[in-house]
């Protein structure tokens, strides 16, 4: 674990203005302490002119005289690379005893500033705006907050000390909400009589981890009544209306938590709050903390039986992080501190079991029927049956590069591929569940292995990295087999076909008809596309005036062949004006004739009549079940007493 950073070499004018460092060429490495960081940090952010995306912070650091290195943070865990938002952050002023110090960022490392604490000074006063991103993004990058709603992410908001690890760094934060807003976080607040929001000394690590959500609209409902380990669901919403649950949506987000402590045999948190927001205005993505989950989705999730459906598994799957990937965490992701790099290469377990998991306690706990868990399944088996980019990039080179593909484009994404080890995982690791269930003829199961690698230490809030010998010995530990060949088969393959073994072993094969699934039909409304990927071979969005433009086209798809790329626009369909269903009706009416499609396109200001030469009608995928294999995925996602 190194940090290339610059020695820094001052000069002082006579008038004792401390003038910008200069930067010496060579850079060394910095080597990171254990040891307690010597004094306590204090963080205030005042959020209440959040409307505005304007967070107001200030932050002092105990320090000594001389150099100094600061870091802003950089590789943010859970994101799973350098996607620290340093961009955000502007009138940044540091001083000491009143007088104002100079600082120079690093010349190679942007998330790095250098500087010289002049004597007599024992702590810096740093001030900045950090201007909340107003659009688009992922993660940190995407609109955390409007007029109604705050979503406060630490990392964004604070520098730290170089060269000390982040648990061994203590400090005090605090927050100003806009009056009236209520607020969740897994931080413990102090009792004060004034307007700010004092919490309990953490370790930067902890801050870091224990995000923040406030809004005018704002609920808190008790998931574990009357057990000794709280888990609350913290909601801010649009609107007063969104915040309205049947009692059945609270009754099986409470089977939730019952079917997670079941499965695992353990907690790795003190308490527990899903962090959740509902807003068509933030961004909508999951992430994972160790006592909470950043959860944010549509506005109308518990008011609207399709998006409730379509977004299900997103806590649950952040639920499984507490476990997996936050206790336990592949070696190359458990850095010392947030300017360290991270290593991806084990995301296929991290991301890939947590979206098998997730989605198999979504069905345990009745947030979705057996019937709609395998209709995700059938979508998930198809969305990587059609993956062509799989015969140049494996499986592992999705996990290896994720760095860069979580930002990777929509366009020709079937043949770039992108973070893949997300549902193309929750196949690996059904192929895993079912060949344990079939070599022990029924008396093991993966949950068997989950107890055995993330059981232990139940109660301990911290960090147990793994290697991908640990997860082999452990399966062997399970059920004696060659796991290791086994899983880099899996990883390593640039097989066309997609790995669907654990379907066959579990009594079920992918097949297509001409009617879509209720799961796939709510997809396709909330995420406002119209998906013919398995017939035509496109992807098309249906969002307003950007309706009828390509998202993706399969690649060698008859779209493709006929001359459809990303990003074009479907004008027209047969001579006539596109929309949705006039295109399915086209493409059913061709099944039983020779004449082609015929599209207008528009790519730019280029208009162009294409001709798709495709017969075969409307296909959706669903799963058939196989005569005389027993049904393992119906065993699979029975809920646990």
């Amino acid at each position: 674990m190194k940090s290339a950073f610059h020695r820094l070499a001052f000069l002082w004018a006579a008038s004792c203005t401390l003038l910008a460092p200069a930067l010496h060429a060579a850079p060394i490495a910095m080597p990171v302490l254990d040891t307690p960081y010597p004094g306590q940090l204090s963080l205030s952010v005042d959020l209440s002119d959040s409307a505005r995306k304007i967070f107001r912070v200030k932050e002092t650091i105990p320090v000594s005289s001389g150099e100094l290195t600061l870091y802003y943070p950089k590789w943010i865990p859970g994101e799973h690379g350098p996607t620290g938002t340093i961009d955000g952050v502007t009138g940044l002023i540091i001083s000491g005893n009143g007088q104002r110090i100079a600082w120079r960022r690093d010349l190679e490392d942007m998330f790095t500033l250098h500087l010289e604490v002049p004597a007599g000074v024992s702590a810096l006063d740093i001030e900045f705006q950090f201007l909340s991103p107003t659009d688009g993004g992922a993660f940190g990058g995407s609109v955390s907050a409007t007029s109604k709603i705050v979503d406060l992410e630490w990392n964004q908001v604070a520098f730290y000390p170089a060269g000390y690890n982040a648990h061994a760094i203590k400090i005090q934060p605090s927050v100003k909400l806009p009056a009236g807003w209520g607020f969740g976080t897994a931080l413990e607040s102090i009792a004060t009589a004034s307007d700010i929001l004092q919490f309990k000394p953490v370790t930067f690590e902890t801050l870091v981890d224990s995000p923040l959500i406030a809004g005018i609209n704002f609920k808190r409902i008790d998931l574990a009544p009357g057990a000794k380990v709280p888990v609350h669901l913290d909601i801010v919403a649009d609107h007063p209306g969104d915040l309205v649950l049947k009692d059945e949506q609270i009754k099986v987000h409470q089977n939730l938590v019952v079917q997670a402590n079941a499965l695992f045999g353990s907690h790795h948190y003190d308490h527990y709050d899903f962090l959740f927001t509902l807003s068509e205005d933030t961004g909508h993505f999951g992430l994972e903390h160790h006592q909470s989950s950043d959860d944010r989705i549509f506005s109308a999730f518990f008011t609207d039986p399709d998006t409730f459906l379509s977004g299900g598994g997103l806590l649950p799957h952040e639920y499984v992080h507490s476990w997996n990937g936050k206790f336990r965490r592949p070696a190359g992701l458990a850095t010392p501190n947030y300017n360290v790099p991270m290593k991806d290469d084990l995301l296929w377990v991290y991301e890939g079991l947590t979206e098998y998991l997730g989605q198999v306690l979504t069905a345990r706990s009745g947030i979705c029927s057996t019937a709609q868990y395998r209709d995700e399944l059938a979508a998930t088996a198809a969305q990587m049956d059609k993956r062509p980019g799989r015969t140049w990039r494996p499986l592992q080179d999705t996990a290896d590069e994720a760095q860069i593909l979580y930002d990777s484009p929509t366009a020709w994404s079937n043949w770039r591929r992108g973070v893949d080890f997300y549902p193309e995982g929750e196949l690996l690791w059904l192929d895993v569940d079912t060949t344990i269930r079939e070599l022990s003829a029924g008396k093991r199961s993966l949950d068997d292995y989950i107890k055995l690698f993330y059981g232990i230490d139940d109660g301990v809030v911290a960090v147990e990295p793994y290697t991908f010998e640990d997860v082999v010995a452990k399966l062997n530990q399970v059920q004696p087999n060659d796991w290791a060949a086994f899983l880099r088969q899996r990883l390593d393959s640039t097989d066309a076909a997609a790995p669907l073994g654990g379907l066959a072993r579990g009594g079920w094969t992918l097949a297509y008809t001409d009617t879509p699934s209720d799961y796939f039909k709510a997809n396709e409304k909330v995420r406002k596309h119209l998906n013919l990927i398995y017939s035509l071979g496109v992807d098309i969005d249906t969002d307003g005036d950007s309706t009828g433009k390509l998202r993706d086209v399969l690649w060698n798809s008859p779209a493709f062949i006929a001359g459809m790329a990303p990003g074009m626009k479907i004008i027209a369909v047969n001579g006539e004006k596109f929309d949705a269903d006039q295109l399915k009706a086209a493409i059913t009416a061709a099944k039983d004739g020779k004449a082609p499609i015929e599209v207008l396109v528009q790519n730019l200001d280029t208009f162009t009549t294409l001709k798709i030469d495709y017969h075969e009608g409307l296909k959706y995928p669903q799963l058939q079940r196989l005569s005389g294999v027993p049904d393992r995925i119906g065993e699979i996602v029975k809920a646990k007493k």
